[in-house]
């Protein structure tokens, strides 16, 4: 019988997984079909289109996790929604730090699969101005 991965603990690990930019491993939680959007993205379905678009707005990324939540889907269809909230640190792409930028991540969770992946944050309100990295 092969043991799942809780929820939670999928969504944290592909988190680490693109942190760590250990594309292979992060690919290995994502369904067929996943799609993920950032502030001001299009719709990205591979991780490299995400890697691209977001170079030059930062060269480093870290999160702070104050909670992991695990909630029903609320549209009814199966899988379990994964809210992660906290704060992002790091170096912007013109090499200044900045830090206590606040996150939160949902997933949607199918059959131990990532499925989708919304992101809001507020870089876009403390970012450089007039940097490469004018846009979250």
């Amino acid at each position: 019988m092969t043991q799942r991965t809780a929820p939670a603990q999928l969504a944290r690990d592909f988190l680490d997984a693109m942190e760590a930019r250990d594309l292979a491993k992060a690919k290995s939680y994502l369904g067929d079909g996943f799609n993920m959007i950032f502030p001001n993205s299009p719709v990205f379905h591979e991780l490299e289109e995400l890697i691209a678009w977001s170079a030059g707005r930062y060269q480093s990324v870290r999160k702070t996790y104050e909670g992991i939540d695990e909630c029903p889907n609320p549209d009814g269809r199966d899988g379990v929604a994964v809210y992660c909230r906290g704060t992002l640190s790091g170096i912007w792409g013109n090499g200044t730090p900045f830090e206590g930028i606040r996150f939160i991540d949902r997933f949607t969770i199918m059959d131990s699969k990532i499925m989708d992946h919304k992101v809001w944050n507020d870089m876009a309100e403390v970012r450089p101005k007039g940097s490469s990295s004018d846009q979250s």
